[in-house]
């Protein structure tokens, strides 16, 4: 299995984690990964950017 580094801001309490994207699951992902520092639970969103050859993943916590 593939996977690629990415990482993303924490909504709750803005510091940087370290992720792990799986292309296999699609070019649109949405999962929830709680933050490394806080604990608390953000919803990620996953999209590939062809024209850039890279992943967006934007944050948000969780409801």
């Amino acid at each position: 299995m593939e996977v690629h580094d990415g990482g993303f801001c924490c909504s709750g309490c803005g510091e940087w984690n370290e992720t792990f994207v799986d292309p296999s699951a699609g070019l649109r992902q949405s999962y929830v990964e709680d933050c490394q520092v806080c604990c608390k639970p953000n919803v990620l969103q996953i999209r590939w950017l062809e024209a850039l050859q890279s992943w967006q993943i934007e944050s948000e916590l969780e409801s």
